[in-house]
């Protein structure tokens, strides 16, 4: 049997080691987290989605577009639907390849019927799929079959990352579970439906500020998610806030998700929030420098252990900076030029 990559690293010469990705010397054996853009916009209407596509132009791949075949679609309008959202991914205007799409859920009578329209037509540009309101993990694991099985009819060699949305009982009750299916990208905090969930035992202040981050049975579902997703190598992501207008109020909620609860990413459902959580996302100018000094260094030290500004350093703390190094690039803070080039390998 093939040895570990683990051990496969370990047993390089320090030059050989200096020439590997920073991601597998420092992960080795782990699963290391996906980089994704800090920001997840929602958008339903074809209108939506092309104004959120200028958008995404004009500022680069610092946040996904989601394409909404779930809330987006008229009854009875879900093919055509599916099909525009399809046409969308494959378009010049997907200039960044950052397009995902929701499906149904697995309750819904088309959830399939999604699959098979839009992975044929645009599963080679898809990033990401996000199967909504799952019960179990075994509903994942259904969603997630039938997508394996309609790629591989379709040709798609490269398997297709799904998002799960964490916004019932049963989904929190197996969310570790869930986090540890092998294709899972990203767990989603579905806030609103997971409140209702509780029928009326939740007042419908925690569905906004300060409530959602001050109910403990709202704090509880937050930390188990994110706990979850962190522990198995899968990125935490955030519900949206209800404001619109208010940009400190976005940017708050933000900095609490990321501060108090370890989320890496954000939902939005408006242009104006994509800003202020990307500057709540954003790691401090100053760390960021600092933490490219280091990484630099550990790779001219063969990875082995520092001195720099007086404190020592090892692989533990090259992999916190790697990871902040990792998050400035998701959110826009530019980096060396000699940064720059390890993520361009």
């Amino acid at each position: 049997m093939p040895r570990p990559f683990f051990f496969a690293v370990m047993s390089m010469s320090p030059r050989d080691q200096a020439s590997v990705h920073p991601s597998q010397i420092l992960f080795a054996g782990e699963q290391a987290l996906p980089s994704l853009p800090a920001v997840d916009h929602y958008a339903g209407s074809e209108k939506l989605i092309g104004k959120a596509l200028a958008l995404q132009a004009e500022m680069g791949p610092v946040f996904d577009v989601t394409c909404d075949c779930e809330d987006g679609a008229a009854a009875g309008a879900e093919r055509q639907h599916v099909e525009m959202c399809a046409d969308i991914v494959m378009s010049g205007a997907n200039r960044h390849g950052r397009v995902g799409v929701r499906i149904h859920d697995v309750t819904h009578p088309h959830w399939r019927a999604d699959l098979e329209i839009l992975i044929p037509r645009a599963g080679t540009r898809l990033p990401f799929v996000t199967l909504p309101k799952p019960c179990s993990a075994g509903d994942v694991r259904t969603q997630l079959a039938a997508l394996r099985e309609i790629e591989h009819h379709a040709g798609i060699a490269q398997p297709i990352p799904v998002h799960v949305l964490i916004e019932t009982h049963g989904a929190l009750r197996e969310v570790w579970e869930i986090a540890a299916i092998d294709g899972v990208e990203s767990l989603d905090f579905g806030l609103m439906d997971f409140v209702s969930a509780h029928g009326g035992a939740i007042g419908g202040s925690a569905m906004r500020s300060p409530g959602q981050f001050d109910h403990p049975l709202v704090r509880r579902a937050k930390c188990e998610i994110a706990a979850a997703a962190l522990a198995n190598g899968v990125v935490p992501s955030h519900n949206v806030t209800t404001e619109l207008r208010d940009t400190a109020l976005i940017r708050q909620d933000a900095a609490r998700a990321r501060d108090e609860f370890a989320f890496l990413r954000m939902w939005s459902i408006h242009p104006n929030q994509i800003e202020p959580i990307l500057e709540a996302m954003r790691p401090d100018f100053a760390e960021v420098s600092e933490a490219a000094e280091i990484i630099l260094a550990a790779i001219d030290a063969d990875w082995g252990p520092i001195q720099h500004a007086g404190k020592l350093h090892d692989r533990a703390s090259y992999r916190y900076y790697w990871t902040l190094l990792q998050r400035a690039r998701a959110t826009g803070v530019p980096t060396t030029g000699a940064i720059d080039e390890l993520f361009a390998r």
